[in-house]
Parts: structure tokens; C-alpha cells; sequence
């Protein structure tokens, strides 16, 4: 068994979402929940089949970002596993719909941040062990960070 670390620098402008499921028609359905949940949203869905032609299948609205999508997919070659690669939306848009999938096992990161892939691969193929989402801490928030916070949301739309 090999232990590798796969980077993944996300596209500046867009966000991550990274999961594990089990079906060929996912990527389609990520599509039509895509679609259904932000329609402004630009994006691109790639999925990784684990049994029989064992491709990476591809769906979005957005060429650009269907091919980063696939090399993303291609880089990380865990069967199951899919990847959407969005802009104009952000994963608290589309979360619980992609949650709410019947396909979808599980999400591993949602993020604009720079991501590393944790693989174990065998002589069968490989497996996503986890995911460092961003960096490490730097300290406690204070009063002036906590204003910041609250400012930004605010900025974006998401708090009154």
C-alpha cells in the first residue's frame, strides 16, 4: 500500500466540492441539481466510475470549468469520487441538495481553499483517506476579528 498526497490549488473565483458515491447517473444528476438549486451558477462536474470502462465522466454548463473538473478527477483517480468545480455560487447554495442526492455517500470538502487529497493505493486501485481543507490555525479570534466576521457577511449578502 502507497500513501500519496495529491494538491489541489483551487481556480481563482471558484469553489470545491469534493464527495464520494456509488452510481454512473451521478453526474448527471449533480447537473440537474446544480441547475435547479443557483441557475446563474457556472460550473463543472466530473465523475469517476470504479467498475467497468472505469472512466471519468463529465457534465456543466461551463467548458472551462468541466475541464478543470476533469483534471482535478484525473489527479485524485479514486473511483466513486466526484468533483464539482463552481462559479458564481457557493457551496452553502448547493450543499444540502448535493447532501440530498441518492447517490451521494459522502462529501469530503466544500471550498475555495487550496486542498490536499490524502490517497491509499493497492494493487485494486485507490481510496480518498481525507482531505486538509486550507491551513492550520493561527490563534483566537478577537473583538476586531469578530467585527470583520460579521462585516463580511453582511457584505455578501448572508446576514441583515
Amino acid at each position: 500500500m502507497d500513501i500519496k498526497k495529491i494538491k489541489i490549488d483551487i481556480p481563482e473565483g471558484c469553489n470545491v466540492v469534493l464527495g464520494q458515491t456509488h452510481f454512473i447517473k451521478t453526474a448527471e444528476d449533480l447537473y440537474e441539481i446544480m441547475v435547479n438549486t443557483v441557475p446563474s451558477a457556472k460550473f463543472g462536474i466530473a465523475f469517476s466510475e470504479a467498475s467497468g470502462p472505469c472512466l471519468i465522466r463529465s457534465e456543466g454548463n461551463d467548458e472551462a470549468l468541466k475541464k478543470t473538473a476533469l483534471e482535478i478527477s484525473g489527479k485524485i483517480d479514486c473511483g466513486h469520487t466526484f468533483t464539482v468545480v463552481m462559479r458564481d455560487a457557493y457551496p452553502i447554495n448547493v450543499l444540502n441538495a448535493i447532501k440530498m442526492c441518492p447517490e451521494v455517500c459522502s462529501i469530503y470538502c466544500a471550498t475555495a481553499n487550496p486542498i490536499e487529497v490524502i490517497i491509499m493505493e493497492t494493487g485494486q486501485g485507490r481510496g480518498i483517506m481525507g482531505v486538509i481543507d486550507g491551513f492550520k490555525s493561527k490563534g483566537v479570534e478577537g473583538e476586531a476579528d469578530k467585527s470583520a466576521r460579521k462585516e463580511l457577511l453582511r457584505k455578501i449578502g448572508y446576514k441583515l
